[in-house]
């Protein structure tokens, strides 16, 4: 039997609203018993820690991670990826399907989720919506539902057809999962490199309209609607790495109406705005872009008033040589796994005043709800023993040449963060101490 004691911690686990000092047993990978400090004296473990002045918390789960294999090994491999999770405090990750071939079949999902990957965390996947994400004919959602997708999505791509995203929401929502959609009118961002504006016509660079985004959400709302008034169906849309302001005041919107919309906003696009390209730097490119900071602060403002659902990383790591090109040639997108807390705690909590526990919630307690992950973001007795311990006020920069992550695409290398992670305990295992 497996026994790890936390002692003198401050636990913060939203589910069960819980803020105050406590000492927790795990036990098999489970939590066995928490107990005000003290009440543990006479048990033995085979490995106690001291967790005075730590924040002892639900470990992470980021419902939006590129780990790159089968396909991209050069990259990321499942094994490097789940290391940088767990540096980072992440216990689970949801991985995306655009690997080479896409994951878009049972053989393929249970290849992904073997333990011959070597996955230091827990690894669930979403599997495309459509057959080679070409967003034409659907995937089997029922078999891959029960091979242990957790939803379906394009990521990458969007569902660009009505009556394709239509049936798509309609199979998910009697698969009971959500449909996560790249939300890009890619009509309007072909040969697009950054966010439309000022900065990118100075650049001469072409820019992605906002409409791209905010099209493309109103349109998959709209289709809720109609879904729900003639099918009698409730389907869970889920929209990912939102930038824009239109996009969120559609996502309000469709909230206040009790349609079943979540989402999703990527530290950097609360922690960065469109100035970070600065002289055409590759490592501040991603899709969808930097915004101006008008929308970065709209980003903000709806993290801090409960409109976005969660923070997801769309960790997305590439290769030197990819990035060292000319801009309008490199690949989109940043790693991030290492860096989400660091900046959610820097950004959100010291200069915004978000309290510790819904940091936690967006990090870990709505993942896990939005994904159905039963057993996890929470740390009440019989949970998954999953658990982050960090300084909260720990003040560190970020190193990228020391990143566990086979790249270091980053636009935070050498950025100040907030709150350095200790441990992370991952069903009761310690996969990583500082």
């Amino acid at each position: 039997m497996s026994e790890i004691l936390i002692l003198n911690g401050r636990l913060i686990d939203p589910a069960n609203r819980v803020d105050a000092p406590r000492d927790l047993l795990l036990r098999d990978g489970r939590v066995a018993a928490i107990e005000t400090p003290g009440a543990f004296g006479g048990v033995q473990a085979a490995e106690t820690i001291d967790a005075t002045g730590l924040v002892v918390a639900p470990g992470l789960i980021d419902v939006h991670v590129h780990l790159r294999e089968p396909g991209q090994t050069y990259k990321e491999t499942i094994a490097t990826g789940t290391a940088a999770a767990a540096a980072g405090g992440y216990t689970t990750v949801v991985a995306m399907p655009n690997t080479v071939p896409v994951n878009d079949t049972v053989a393929k999902l249970e290849w992904m989720l073997d333990a011959q990957r070597g996955s230091l965390v827990k690894l669930f996947a979403m599997p495309a919506a459509t057959v080679g994400s070409m967003g034409e004919d659907l995937t089997d959602f029922e078999a891959l539902r029960a091979a242990g997708a957790v939803g379906f999505t394009d990521d990458g791509k969007p569902v660009l057809e009505d009556r394709v995203m239509r049936a798509a929401l309609v199979a998910a929502a009697r698969a009971e999962v959500p449909v996560s959609q790249h939300a890009e009118d890619t009509r309007l961002t072909g040969g697009c490199s950054m966010n439309a504006g000022p900065l990118a016509f100075r650049l001469g660079l072409r820019g992605m309209p906002v409409e791209a985004e905010a099209r493309i959400v109103e349109r998959d709302i709209q289709l809720l609607r109609e879904i729900e008034r003639t099918e009698g169906l409730r389907p869970h849309l889920h929209v990912q790495h939102v930038s824009t302001a239109r996009a969120i005041d559609a996502i309000r919107k469709a909230k206040r109406e009790g349609l079943h919309v979540t989402c999703e906003i990527a530290p950097h696009h609360f922690a960065l705005n469109e100035e970070a390209v600065g002289d055409y730097d590759t490592h501040a490119k991603m899709n969808p872009p930097l915004r101006a900071e008008a929308d970065r602060a709209k980003m903000v403002e709806a993290l801090l008033d409960g409109t976005a659902d969660c923070i997801a990383t769309d960790h997305a790591p590439h290769a030197a040589f990819e990035k060292r090109q000319e801009f309008e040639r490199a690949p989109n997108g940043i790693t991030g796994l290492e860096t989400a807390l660091g900046l959610a705690l820097r950004v959100l909590h010291r200069d915004h005043g978000l309290p510790l526990p819904r940091i936690f919630e967006l990090m870990s307690t709505s993942p896990a709800a939005i994904a159905s992950l039963a057993g996890r973001g929470a740390l009440g007795a019989g949970h998954f023993a999953d658990v982050v311990l960090f300084e909260a006020d720990a003040e560190w920069t970020f190193d990228a040449s020391q990143s566990r992550s086979k790249s270091r695409n980053t636009p935070f290398d050498g950025a100040p963060m907030l709150g350095q992670v200790r441990y992370t305990i991952f069903e009761g295992r310690i996969v990583y101490r500082a």
